[in-house]
């Protein structure tokens, strides 16, 4: 056996090996992400407005501190706290989805105040009357909603406090309460107020709210003091937590919140689990059955290229501990598109040695040159998809990194696979003498139809489908555009039965919820999906579960979005989109060296997203973040089609350098139609399966994907390939 074979064989199990140990068991190497495992995403903002400019350095830093160490309490394995920008906090907590409790305990600014009460009185009603005293404000007790007067300025503060502790009353009720103890400044003063107010009432204030108010009967020297108010055990867990965790330097809300429960993770796991199955097996019997031998060898890198995605993401986190390698429900997506996408480069070298083969070339050179043939297009077409990849990492949160994430190790993988681990096969089987032939099927031939000539009809046939698309979607507006872009808020709950939908109207009717709408899917009609503009969660869940007191409801996900952070993750949607062509351009500019070219790819990408977009719009369907991630894929598979023409193209000018550009286009056309078809029917298998099976959360993904791929044969050979000889002033039929 040649030396640079065994050289490869050996880098070939020596990677494999190193993916098998990082893959198995599969539980405990591979991080799966909140929507498969359950738990909460929460996106805060840090209001540093009111803040002096001194302070607002590092304000965001100290509060991620103060969340951290209140999160620790939860008991939450592996969460994670990080910053986001310059005032932003990202906060994942997996398989906690208490979201009252987390979003109250989070957003707590726990500044504690002592307050003097002032005698009650004529003072007092003349404030309840409005007339409110100079230096004194009017609040009311958390407890029994008492009206109480209190001095504007604190007597004490959070400030001097060293410890608090959960402690049960000696009451009948042993009621939990939170005793305080100051440090020594904080002891003294506070023995100097008790003196010096004997028989007044001091309010005890958290976050400007009068949580008691108990009569201060004589000094109390051991700086010790008790906050009641009637709390469980959890409550007073958490506010002596808040308590010794320090106070937030600024006050935080929740621009973005995402909680999963765990029985639609679950499903989450299962719908992709079947999805992939079903894609991955219809793409191994098609490759069996079409290439036969060859198609074996295909599906043997398949496998390969599996194990390499799934090694690689219980690998990463070792290699680089801040970068977060987990497999969400669009990573499966993104995992299942890799290997239809990645059939696309073994199409392209057996349809290369087939062509060899008919030239009369021997077995060894037709395999050879078929590898050399296809390099340049398989280099180029990955590139540029890639390109849209790493976009998605740079730009993209949670899931859809993700999908980024799969996505770019699934393109490395398949390169690697499709171009060394099967030609190493190949050159195994030839060495020991096993391979005599290599029949293959070969159902479309090529062709010799005149498709440059047809341009101007399916130019108007593009122009009159992306117009009535985008009709469709101006004229919806704002309701063109999921929670992710419009803001509001989604919660999705499972039945024990089909629940009927005219009760449940009635019910958001009586909450004056007007504005909600209401969803039941067809695959799944034990669940539905409400829309409010506001959170209304709790209110709703309540009701719901008095209106159906036997149906065991379960609530799968809550998602809430601003109307901030919708505008901002609509503005980094746009900038995606608006980058990734950018790359694609100058990359395609740069391969093909004639600026055209990329102009024309380009402009039928373009084409290829908005047609995708039109039929969302036209079939009822939301615009949504997973919904700008099959843009960007349908950007980068549209491209990878378009550039295989350009390769062929590229290389018939060289053979032909009498024939003009039209007709060097035309004959490019033809002979690639066949890869075409057959890479996009292999792949479009795998989107089929993602769209029947993997679940309503990725069904506008899948839906989107299956328009756009289409369209992209479509426009690969009637819009890209015609444009190049449009926007060149120098071409002309002959």
């Amino acid at each position: 056996m040649e030396r640079k074979l065994t050289l490869k064989i050996i880098l070939i199990l020596s990677i494999l090996g190193t993916c098998v140990y990082f893959t198995f068991p599969l539980e405990k190497r591979i991080n799966l992400g909140l929507d498969l495992k359950g738990g909460m995403h929460l996106l805060l903002k840090v209001d540093t407005n009111q803040l002096s400019e001194k302070d607002k350095q590092g304000a965001a830093e100290r509060a991620l501190e103060v969340i951290r160490n209140r999160i620790d309490t939860f008991g939450v394995r592996e969460p994670l706290i990080t910053l986001q920008g310059s005032d932003e906090i990202v906060v994942q907590l997996p398989g906690f989805t208490d979201r009252k409790r987390a979003v109250e305990l989070i957003g707590r600014i726990a500044l504690l105040e002592f307050k003097i009460v002032l005698s009650e009185g004529d003072k007092l009603k003349q404030a309840l009357e409005g007339n409110i005293p100079e230096g004194y404000e009017l609040k009311y007790s958390q407890e029994d909603n008492e009206p109480l007067l209190l001095e504007k300025q604190a007597s004490l503060t959070g400030n001097a406090l060293k410890d608090a502790m959960l402690r049960f009353d000696q009451s009948q009720f042993n009621e939990p309460v939170v005793a305080l103890q100051f440090n020594a400044e904080g002891a003294k003063k506070f023995a100097e107020i008790t003196s010096n107010n004997v028989g007044k009432r001091l309010a005890i204030l958290l976050d400007g709210k009068v949580q008691s108010a108990p009569r201060i009967k004589e000094a109390i020297p051991s700086g010790e003091a008790v906050i009641t108010g009637r709390f469980s055990a959890d409550q007073a867990k958490d506010l002596v937590n808040v308590l010794t965790s320090g106070a937030l330097p600024a006050p935080m809300y929740v621009e973005e919140e995402r909680t999963i429960g765990p029985l639609l993770g679950q499903d989450s796991i299962n719908k992709g689990i079947k999805a992939s199955i079903i894609g991955g097996v219809l793409v191994f019997i098609f490759m069996a059955f079409y290439y036969l031998l060859v198609g074996i060898i295909a599906n043997i890198a398949l496998l390969l290229n599996l194990l390499i995605i799934l090694g690689m993401l219980g690998l990463l986190p070792h290699l680089l501990p801040e970068f977060s390698a987990t497999l969400t429900l669009p990573g499966i997506a993104g995992i299942v598109l890799s290997l239809g996408m990645a059939v696309d480069a073994n199409v392209l070298i057996n349809e290369r040695i087939k062509e060899e083969l008919r030239a009369g070339r021997t077995l060894r050179n037709a395999i050879a040159n078929g590898y050399s043939r296809a390099f340049s297009a398989i280099f180029d077409s990955n590139l540029t998809t890639l390109i849209a990849a790493i976009i998605l990492i740079w730009l993209g949160t949670g899931p859809i990194k993700g999908f980024g994430v799969t996505l770019t190790i699934g393109l490395i993988a398949s390169m690697f696979t499709a171009i060394v681990v099967t030609r190493t096969i190949f050159e195994i089987l030839l060495n020991f003498g096993w391979l005599k032939s290599l029949p293959m099927l070969s159902l479309i031939r090529e062709t010799k139809l005149d498709f440059i000539g047809k341009r101007l009809f399916f130019y108007a046939l593009s122009l009159t489908v992306i117009i009535a698309g985008l009709f469709f979607f101006f004229k919806k507006g704002e309701k063109a555009y999921g929670i992710d872009f419009a803001g509001g808020q989604l919660q999705e709950y499972s039945f024990k039965t089909p629940p009927n939908i005219d009760v449940v109207r009635k019910v958001i009717k009586e909450l004056n919820l007007g504005d909600a709408s209401i969803q039941q899917f067809q695959d799944n009609p034990k669940a539905i999906l409400i829309r409010t503009a506001e959170d209304k969660s709790e209110l709703l869940t309540t009701k719901l579960k008095e209106v159906f007191p036997e149906q065991d409801i379960q609530i799968l996900r809550i998602e809430h979005v601003g109307a901030v952070a919708g505008k901002h993750l609509k503005g980094k949607a746009i900038s995606a989109l608006i980058w990734s062509l950018i790359g694609i351009l100058v990359y395609v500019a740069f391969r093909f060296k004639h600026f055209n070219f990329a102009v024309a790819g380009v402009i039928a990408l373009i084409h290829d997203v908005l047609v995708a977009l039109g039929f969302l719009a036209m079939t009822g369907r939301q615009i949504d973040l997973l919904s700008i991630t099959a843009f960007l894929t349908i950007a980068g598979y549209s491209i990878n089609d378009t550039i295989v023409i350009y390769d062929r193209v590229r290389e018939n000018s060289r053979l032909l350098r009498k024939q003009t550009l039209y007709e060097l286009i035309n004959l490019s056309v033809n002979q690639t139609l066949g890869r075409t078809l057959l890479t996009s029917t292999v792949t479009l298998l795998t989107v089929l399966a993602i769209l029947f099976y993997g679940g309503e959360v990725l069904s506008n993904f899948a839906f989107a994907l299956l328009v756009g791929f289409i369209s992209g044969v479509y426009s690969t050979v009637y819009i890209a390939s015609p444009l190049v000889l449009a926007t060149n002033p120098k071409s002309s039929r002959q």
